[in-house]
């Protein structure tokens, strides 16, 4: 159906839906593209889809304006239905222009902090939260490397990186190896801070979004160009949290999918403007894991993988 995307429309058959999705990062963003691809399968064959992206990874002091002008684009398009990914277009978007002021369904995904943060479940709101695959992700790096005896964080210091924190804070009694530091980090020097001055060096570094941190040039990295600065620092095992991640340098994880994230809220909202009132859709929160392994950076550092732990797993090798 149609799709509009930087102002260009291409034609399509009359759809049964008019559908706004309202991204809060920038369209080549790998974890947008995952929940893209999610939404496209569901909605793809019903509905008119109209994509705005906020940018708020390469440009956060910019977020506001952005979603004004998304709320702009809703009074203009009128949809039957809107889908929210990701924070911040929840707290710029979602939150001050539509929750319980308009009758049309909401449906968000993507959201790391506690539904309750932004009022949900609300009137006319409802979606899938998502948390990461953390304790699993330790538990499949434990199998891969017996003597991993502790792991420090690090993630990018923003909304979703904070909720990350907390996430880990709640559940670390309950990992199989001890926590160390957890890096909130908003640009490569600070990375290199993180591992210099005499702070002890943890056995694993596990990773989450670092894309949007700065270079020394002030420049907004993606996480390819975040990964390579953190290798010049750190030699280490490095565990992430997300799919595209492995694909560029991290070792391994048990991730999660934006295809997942995408799929379900284009299923709950295609419920709800078939009719199910929103109060009748309850929050839900991703369940599915994915186990990959980087079989470039196992073969560089040498170490032999046990066929136990390939079984089931997804093996890659690291894109150039």
């Amino acid at each position: 159906m149609a799709v509009f995307i930087g102002g260009q429309i291409n034609p399509a058959t009359a759809a049964e839906f008019k559908v706004l999705v309202v991204m809060s990062y920038e369209a080549d963003n790998p974890w947008v593209k995952e929940i893209r691809e999610g939404i496209d399968a569901v909605l793809g064959s019903t509905s008119e889809i109209t994509y705005f992206h906020m940018n708020t990874k390469v440009a956060p002091a910019g977020g506001p304006q952005k979603g004004e002008e998304a709320y702009a684009l809703y009074q203009s398009l009128q949809p039957d239905g809107v889908i929210a990914a990701d924070d911040d277009a929840q707290s710029m978007f979602v939150v001050p222009f539509l929750k319980d002021k308009v009758k049309t369904p909401v449906m968000f995904n993507g959201v790391n902090n506690s539904a309750a943060k932004y009022g949900f479940p609300a009137t006319n709101v409802s979606g899938i939260l998502e948390r990461a695959h953390v304790r699993e992700s330790l538990a499949f790096a434990k199998q891969l490397i017996p003597t991993l005896g502790n792991v420090c964080l690090m993630t990018n210091d923003v909304p979703a990186g904070r909720a990350l924190k907390a996430q880990v804070e709640e559940e670390r009694q309950s990992y199989p190896v001890k926590v160390g530091a957890f890096h909130l980090v908003k640009s490569v020097r600070e990375i290199e801070a993180a591992f210099k001055g005499g702070r002890p060096v943890c056995d694993s570094l596990l990773v989450d979004s670092l894309e949007g941190i700065v270079s020394d040039a002030a420049t907004p990295l993606d996480n390819k160009g975040a990964l390579t600065a953190l290798s010049k620092v750190y030699g280490g095992p490095v565990l992430a949290g997300n799919r595209y991640q492995v694909d560029q340098g991290a070792w391994a994880a048990v991730v999660k999918t934006g295809q997942e994230q995408g799929e379900t809220s284009a299923e709950m909202l295609l419920k709800a403007m078939r009719g199910t009132p929103v109060a009748k859709i309850p929050v839900v929160w991703n369940v599915k894991g994915q186990r990959v392994i980087n079989v470039t950076a196992i073969e560089g550092h040498q170490l032999g993988l046990r066929p136990t732990v390939l079984r089931g797993a997804t093996l890659v090798r690291q894109q150039p």
